[in-house]
């Protein structure tokens, strides 16, 4: 599937959907089966702002105001004018009445490596993040300690030291009773809900293996500019470096790999995994693989196998399949299914996750009951990153290992100037950190 980020911007802004479910209820004690059909009160009134304003931060921008009659966008920020100015004309041409509630003054508007402490120091009640994932630990941390409601797209770190940031701003968020919920939309999907729910009250019985995949063909990637410096051209194409994006196992895979960890009730106590860059050699796509295959060790002895690509030409497959002593259970987008002795399928209907998860984040805020995603999706672009390390340097990974590691990706200073690019990583030479 090849497609460019506006194409994936104007694919969210025109979601108009009905809908239905709330996952939030099902977060604070009510089943899947009894969940009633819901949306966010209009009394939620929240003033918000984004930072990052490329496709998917401004379709979440636009499905912030689908969730809510009340909420009202009043903030942007981004590290580039020609981003942030492509993001307030999408916003203010939305239909259906959404365009009403964009407030956004040129007061209002932030850009620069700074944009997002300017933005989180005006009147504003909940944050979009949703620039590249290496800036999420920082960005998660200041809107915490400036006391924001947080909605923050995945993954949410590159590398260890990422991710043990995300884990203590969690706790922040806690103590001062903030909302955090993140961009794993599956965990507010129907399909999702009501599968998971069953694999998780037996109806496959104890679950012993699984496999999981995120297989298709290649993304979008801008040519560089010749006025572009280095710093801009992998800020402008950030999908094909790793101290920006994590590799496509962390940036995309990471949704499959949640659902994993969601139906073992666990993280992976180790990784094995091989990858490399077969197809995309050319240096237009910096440095990162193109395929990975991993498997992964969780407590009990449960096997998964993980396999990722982005190669064109290639068979597609996105799914979650979990073998038990009693049965089979499949998920996918908008489907379900449990074999053997209980078989079932989802029927629908299906509700419109990226609108869900929202709706779901302004109900627990209203409700004073604060959901906070922050360890369940810390957790699973964890389990991503030591898959990626282990394929980058052919070693078996523990989770002690990886979540002790002095890895950290930050580069030297954030400056539109030069940076070098990593060297592609060859397995058995690239070492372990």
């Amino acid at each position: 599937m090849n497609h460019s980020v506006h194409d994936e911007s104007m694919r969210a802004i025109s979601r108009r959907r009905f809908v239905q479910g709330s996952a939030a209820l099902a977060a604070l004690g009510v089943s899947g089966a009894a969940m009633p059909r819901s949306r966010a009160p209009a009394s939620s009134g929240l003033k918000i702002g984004v930072i990052g304003c490329g496709g998917r931060g401004t379709g979440a921008a636009v499905n912030a105001l689908e969730a809510s009659p009340d909420a009202a966008l009043v903030a942007l920020a981004d590290v580039f004018p020609d981003r942030l100015a492509g993001c307030r004309a999408a916003l203010g041409s939305l239909e259906g009445g959404l365009s009403e509630r964009v407030h956004i003054s040129d007061d209002r508007c932030f850009v620069g490596f700074d944009a997002f402490e300017r933005l989180l120091a005006a009147d504003i009640d909940l944050v979009i993040l949703t620039s590249p994932p290496h800036f999420r630990p920082m960005h998660l941390a200041a809107a915490v300690a400036r006391g924001k409601h947080v909605f923050m797209e995945k993954p949410v770190a590159v590398d260890p030291a990422g991710i043990r940031s995300v884990l203590a701003s969690a706790e922040v968020a806690r103590q001062k009773q903030l909302a955090i919920v993140a961009g794993t939309q599956r965990r507010h999907q129907a399909s999702y809900l009501e599968t998971m729910s069953r694999i998780r009250e037996g109806a496959i019985g104890r679950v012993v293996s699984a496999q999981c995949y995120w297989k298709q063909g290649g993304l979008w990637m801008n040519p560089r500019q010749a006025t572009w410096s280095d710093m801009e051209w992998q800020l402008r194409n950030w999908l094909y470096f790793t101290w920006l994006s994590g590799d496509h196992i962390v940036e995309q895979h990471v949704h499959n790999l949640d659902v994993v960890n969601w139906a073992l009730g666990a993280h992976p106590v180790r990784a094995t995994g091989v990858g490399g860059r077969q197809v995309r050699i050319d240096p237009a796509y910096g440095h990162v693989f193109d395929h990975f295959a991993v498997e992964y060790e969780y407590p009990g002895g449960v096997i998964v196998t993980s396999f990722c690509q982005q190669i064109d030409g290639c068979a597609s497959r996105v799914e979650e399949v979990f073998h038990g002593t009693e049965g089979a259970g499949r998920t996918s987008p908008g489907a379900g299914r449990i074999e053997g002795r209980r078989e079932w399928t989802f029927s629908g209907p299906d509700n419109e996750p990226y609108v869900q998860e929202h709706i779901d984040l302004m109900a627990s805020i209203s409700a004073g009951r604060p959901l906070n995603e922050a360890v369940q999706v810390a957790e699973a672009t964890m389990t991503a990153i030591m898959g990626r390390m282990s394929a980058y340097t052919g070693k078996s990974v523990s989770w002690e290992q990886a979540m002790n590691s002095a890895l950290d990706l930050t580069p030297p200073r954030y400056e539109m100037g030069s940076l070098s690019v990593a060297e592609v990583a060859i397995p058995g030479r690239t070492p372990l950190v």
